[in-house]
Parts: C-alpha cells; sequence; structure tokens
C-alpha cells in the first residue's frame, strides 16, 4: 500500500515508518522543513511537502495514498489548546480526502485523557466535557466515523520510551539532575502505562487491516509501572537521593509537570492485542530507562 504519514519523523513516527517500510509499503512522508524531508528520504520515505498549521496542505496526500497515519502533533504547551483545535481540523481534513471510500485513517490520541485512578480499557471514553483540550483529537475521529469514514484511533500511554525518547522519563531526569533529588509523590504508588516505541510503532501498522470504523486500540505493553520504581532507577543512574514529595512540595519541585508526575492510570490493551493479534515483545519502561543512553 501507498501510505501517507504525518509525524514521520518524530519519535514514534519514525518508527512507525521503518515498521512499514520494512513490511513492503510504500511510504509518503510529510516534512514541513528542509532537515525534515532528509530525515524521511534517508529513512527510505517519499517526502511530501507541507505543513500540519495549514490543513489544506495536506489534503492532497491523503488523496493520492491508500490509507493514512496521523501522529504529527505540535506539543508546544504554552499553546495547546490551539494546537488541540489545530489537530481537530487536520483530523476532519484528512478524513475528507478519505471520505467515500474504505481507504483506512488511523489517528493517534493519549491513555492521558482518560479517568484517573482504575483501569481503562479500549472502549474507556474521556469525561464529557473534558478539562484536556486534546480531546479535540478524539473528537474529530468520532464525528469521522459518524460520516462513515473508516477512521481508528491508537492511544499512546504516557511513557512511550526507547532510546531517542525525549518526552516523560527525560523530564523526570532533567528535574532530578537540576534539583539534586529524584523525586516522586506521597508514597509513589501513582501509576504510568508504557510501551516500547518500536512496539507501539506495529500497533498502527496492524490497525490498518480489516477494522470496524471507530475502533480504538491501546498500544500499551504494561498497565502500570509506579512512579516510585522509576525515580529509584534515576536517583540510582545519577547518584543523587531518591525522596518524597507532599503534593504542595511536588508543585516546586517540579513545576509544570507536577501535573504529570501525579498521573495515576492503568491501562489495558487486551483487546487490542486480541484483534490485532498484537504481542509486545521489547523489553519494559524499568529494564529500558535502566541504559546508558537515557542519561547521557
Amino acid at each position: 500500500m501507498r501510505i501517507f504519514v504525518t509525524g514521520a519523523s518524530g519519535f514514534v513516527g519514525a518508527a512507525v515508518v521503518r515498521d512499514l517500510l520494512k513490511a513492503g509499503h510504500d511510504v509518503v512522508a510529510l516534512a514541513r522543513s528542509d532537515s525534515a524531508a532528509r530525515v524521511v528520504t534517508d529513512a527510505g520515505a517519499i517526502p511530501y511537502r507541507g505543513d500540519l498549521e495549514r490543513p489544506e496542505s495536506v489534503q492532497r496526500g491523503a488523496a493520492e495514498a491508500d490509507a493514512v497515519i496521523h501522529m504529527g502533533f505540535n506539543h508546544d504547551f504554552s499553546k495547546f489548546k490551539a494546537n488541540s483545535e489545530n489537530d481537530r481540523k487536520v483530523i476532519g481534513t484528512l478524513g475528507s480526502a478519505l471520505a467515500g471510500s474504505k481507504r483506512p485513517l488511523v489517528i493517534t490520541s493519549a491513555i492521558g485523557l482518560l479517568p484517573s485512578g482504575r483501569l481503562v480499557t479500549e472502549q474507556t471514553m474521556p469525561p464529557s466535557p473534558s478539562p484536556n483540550p486534546r480531546v479535540a483529537s478524539e473528537e474529530a475521529a468520532r464525528a469521522l466515523a459518524d460520516r462513515g469514514v473508516n477512521v481508528s484511533v491508537v492511544r499512546l500511554p504516557p511513557s512511550t520510551h526507547g532510546e531517542g525518547d525525549h518526552a516523560f522519563v527525560p523530564t523526570l531526569i532533567k528535574f532530578a539532575r537540576e534539583r539534586g533529588a529524584s523525586a516522586y509523590i506521597g508514597e509513589g504508588l501513582n501509576r504510568w502505562p508504557a510501551v516500547h516505541r518500536l512496539d507501539a510503532a506495529k500497533v498502527y501498522r496492524l490497525a490498518l487491516g480489516p477494522s470496524t470504523p471507530g475502533a480504538y486500540y491501546h498500544a500499551v505493553a504494561e498497565e502500570g509501572v509506579a512512579l516510585r520504581e522509576i525515580a529509584e532507577v534515576i536517583g540510582r543512574r545519577l547518584k543523587v537521593p531518591v525522596v518524597s514529595k507532599s503534593p504542595e512540595e511536588a508543585a516546586a519541585h517540579f513545576a509544570w509537570f507536577a501535573h504529570f508526575a501525579a498521573l495515576n492510570i492503568t491501562a489495558s490493551s487486551k483487546q487490542t492485542q486480541e484483534q490485532l493479534q498484537w504481542r509486545p515483545t521489547l523489553p519494559g519502561l524499568i529494564a529500558d530507562i535502566d541504559q546508558p543512553h537515557y542519561f547521557a
């Protein structure tokens, strides 16, 4: 198949491109800059010049493809609501290009949108109304499914890890270096679901197969890893104390990241594994982050 991919030069996107190419697909990858075009070309994909900030620029790429995987998203938290609403427009544009066909569109969402404090499944929906602007992506997907577009949603966990990670765990490492201590909140029993990015990449490819419009998939290998376990690895690797912080102290220690450090959610991927015959095989979060590349 000829597959149009957004976010192809990103941490997870690059793994998806590699997995698709290995499976024999042709990949056309959105690239908004010369440097991004070189990255996707070196990976073996065909660059397509466009910009998610101009949703209309991606329409032709989708229209000419047999399938679309949408992973691109601007994670600038200073304008998170605006970025989320832009993603709604991008998803609508991609869906319109595929309307009237059975060609699949796979979009990206986040496990962190779902209710905290309990095990969530593929059938669990974000609260409505949701305080998290990122819910716009799933709302856009549901609107397309109602129109008959063959759209499905892959939810990624808070820690999608592996070499080159620059998200949750590297942020904890950065704060531990700056503060001279690796911290967790309270007893540190709040949990993050996790998956290795190479395992996550396979979910996107498998989701292109026969599926029900509106399907949800969880790219989750571990239902939940306690923050304290993560903090202990960081403390040992950096040779700094591992300390508990009260919620008030955590606000000072973690600053803007305090909300994420307190995140407590466990997620099942049982249905995803059964429906897609997906089996994660790469190292778990604790084993993976206990490697030199996370602390280089």
